[in-house]
């Protein structure tokens, strides 16, 4: 009975499948005419195996389509909402459309895989539909879920290292250097998440953009308290005149009492978010070890 269940599923999924790749075929057609629109021009590294570029490239052109064909017929998928967290997570090549079509697929193969992984198992048909359905649920919540965790991970590195940004802009611009150049200096030697901010508006500037418009687009991109603030530091400075050296020590001093006012807040929040692993993990095995012992002492008195 699990065996037949299982392969109504596995032939119920390949139907599904064949009937999906039918219906976007010609939106695969249109991404395909894209891609190598795009790729015009570009010799890529012969490093990377040809197998895996054209798995990739084709997961990317299904993705891209059944997330073009779910966009037109779904309108509460807040597409500008998932495209800045993407951004804001790291991930500039690939578009919301592409990471909803990625969500479906996740959708299809996760209850797949645990129905087969399960039906192995010996587990009974209703296990199995309980599995598929949990499946389905996490295949299609767990990207999201990562997605905003890795966005608010990032926007925190973000904040954390700009303070040293500033004092090495604060140090350039005093020896001399011009703010594009110190830009530039700070980008070679900054990593992680914030240098690749400061290259990409190192890159925006160099496509033709004035300083003040690659700063803003860097705050579209990372909309949090210290981008915001120093972005509109430096605006103000440009209208009102004022020295970027004197600009950037106040604003050194200010992100440094923001960080430890933030270093504080998280400090007094450490006691009530340990009360409840000390309460559910550290206390029962306290008590077992401590009472343990007179507790069977007491149990075999009364016994005798």
């Amino acid at each position: 009975m699990v065996i037949v269940a299982i392969l109504a599923i596995l032939l119920f999924a390949v139907a599904a499948w064949f009937a999906v790749s039918a219906m976007l075929a010609p939106q695969i057609r249109r991404s395909e005419n894209l891609e190598q629109i795009e790729a015009y021009g570009y010799t890529g590294s012969a490093a990377i195996g040809k197998a895996d570029r054209e798995v990739r490239k084709s997961l990317d052109l299904v993705a891209a389509a059944i997330g073009d064909a779910l966009a037109r017929r779904v309108r509460s998928l807040r597409e500008e909402e998932i495209q800045r967290q993407l951004i804001a997570a790291g991930f500039f090549n690939i578009g919301a459309r592409r990471f909803f079509g990625y969500r479906v697929l996740l959708t299809i193969a996760l209850p797949l895989v645990m129905v087969w992984f399960f039906g192995l198992l010996g587990v009974s048909a209703f296990g199995l539909v309980v599995f598929a359905l949990l499946g389905a649920l996490i295949g299609w919540l767990a990207p999201r879920l990562i997605l905003v965790s890795r966005a608010k991970r990032r926007l925190l590195e973000i904040d954390d290292g700009l303070p040293a940004l500033i004092d090495l802009l604060v140090v350039t611009l005093e020896a001399g250097v011009a703010f594009t150049g110190a830009l530039r200096l700070a980008a070679e030697r900054l990593e992680g998440p914030l240098g690749e901010e400061i290259r990409l508006t190192i890159q925006e500037q160099s496509l033709g953009l004035s300083t003040l418009e690659a700063l803003e687009n860097w705050l579209k991109r990372c909309d949090t308290p210290a981008v915001r603030s120093f972005v509109r530091a430096m605006i103000q400075g440009d209208r009102l005149g004022v020295s970027i050296g004197t600009i950037l020590r106040n604003q050194a001093i200010e992100m440094r009492a923001r960080r430890k006012q933030i270093y504080e807040e998280r400090a007094q929040k450490a006691p009530i978010k340990i009360l409840f692993p000390l309460v559910l993990l550290i206390f029962p095995a306290m008590f077992l070890i401590i009472l343990g012992p007179a507790l069977f002492r007491i149990s075999t008195g009364l016994g005798k």
